[in-house]
């Protein structure tokens, strides 16, 4: 029997073979979505006014934050969908609605984001008497569609992971209060929950490696 042939092997092998790239990418990628989110929140805070729009988006550093902002929710994206691998085979069909939830809902918040940061800006810059105009028909509707399905869809997925109970009940607690207040998350400083519960989320993967294992 040869050295890879020993039990001990084995079983190191099946091991490494479970842990997917996508899983080993979890913890990094929510750990960098969520400090990315917590900083950009604390940047713009002091800048952002509800009152002066046109001024605000006219801030150079409000628009570098607004893309920053942006790559954190597409990391944001990235790290629902690794961090649900660590919890699939336990988590049945809530953790497929909770995943799906946050997608969804971080896809159509983010298509605000994306809004607010090239176009409202671009128009402050070539327009800006449009940005006194009170909105109005399907610009609102879809706004008031994306904040709810960004709280509603992390908050499932929260739920979800507290039931597969792979997860911290205490950080599965935080997510679900990070969405709820992510109703605002385009506003400082609503967004920071949701960032420090991916941060403390993203610490305790990279420290506890042996959970990527996922089952087939």
């Amino acid at each position: 029997m040869t050295e890879l042939d020993t039990p001990r092997n084995h079983g190191s092998i099946t091991q490494d073979k479970a842990r997917s790239p996508l899983a080993r990418l979890a913890g990094p990628m929510a750990l960098a979505a969520g400090a990315l989110m917590i900083t950009v929140e604390l940047v713009i805070l002091p800048i952002v006014d509800r009152d002066h729009h046109q001024a605000t988006s006219q801030n150079l550093v409000y628009r570098i934050s607004g893309i920053a902002y942006f790559v954190a929710f597409c990391l944001l994206a990235i790290a629902a969908v690794a961090a649900y691998s660590w919890q699939a085979h336990k988590a049945g069909r809530l953790g497929v609605v909770g995943l799906i939830g946050a997608l969804v809902g971080t896809m159509w918040l983010g298509g605000d984001l994306w809004f607010e940061t090239f176009y409202v800006t671009y128009l402050a810059d070539v327009a800006p008497q449009v940005l006194d105009i009170d909105p109005s028909g399907l610009i609102v509707i879809g706004a008031i569609s994306s904040y709810l399905l960004f709280a509603i869809g992390w908050a499932l997925f929260g739920i979800a992971s507290l039931r597969a109970g792979v997860f911290p009940r205490v950080i599965c607690v935080a997510i679900v209060i990070g969405g709820l207040l992510g109703f605002n998350a385009l506003l400082p400083p609503w967004g920071i929950g949701l960032g420090v519960a991916m941060v403390w989320l993203g610490v305790w993967m990279i420290r506890t490696p042996d959970r990527a294992e996922v089952r087939s």
